[in-house]
């Protein structure tokens, strides 16, 4: 499996392919592109108010669709540590783990190049051409788990 180069800006993205940039997209494309973790629909929204208030949650989801529809963004479920809760991230064009953590919800990202070494394996024993991997393992992150272990005497 080749290793891409990141995407380019989601708004050059979309005008590219036609797409009219209102100001309230453009809002939400600089939040998704421009955030560090993984929002769902609500949080963006949230943010996004606070940049325009006019905007509403139908907005978020519908530019949401758009941007799946062009492979723009993922919608990742995250092993559903927040009940039936929906991520989205940039499509990165590279393949990672997502380590999501039960007890505080932080997501990391993980790349490894045994992950890589896997994904070429597929590739070649199933004839399949991988363009983007990603795996996801839930558990405890490292501050939840400092936080379970007994003090010492």
């Amino acid at each position: 499996m080749e290793q891409l180069a990141p995407r380019r800006n989601l708004r050059d993205e979309l005008k590219d392919r036609g797409i009219r940039m209102t100001h309230q997209r453009e809002i939400v494309l600089e939040l998704i592109q421009g955030s560090s973790r993984h929002l769902d629909a609500e949080s963006l929204w949230k943010l996004a108010a606070r940049k325009d208030t006019c905007i509403n949650l139908a907005t978020i989801y519908r530019t949401l669709t758009l941007l799946k529809r062009f492979g723009l963004v993922d919608e990742l479920d995250l092993m559903h540590i927040e009940g039936e809760k929906h991520y989205y991230e940039v499509t990165r064009l590279r393949s990672h783990i997502h380590l999501a953590c039960f007890r505080c919800g932080e997501i990391q990202e993980f790349q490894t190049p045994l992950f890589t070494k896997l994904c070429k394996q597929v590739e070649q024993e199933c004839s399949f051409s991988i363009k983007t991997g990603r795996l996801e393992f839930g558990g405890l992150c490292s501050k939840c788990r400092q936080k379970e272990r007994p003090a010492a005497d």
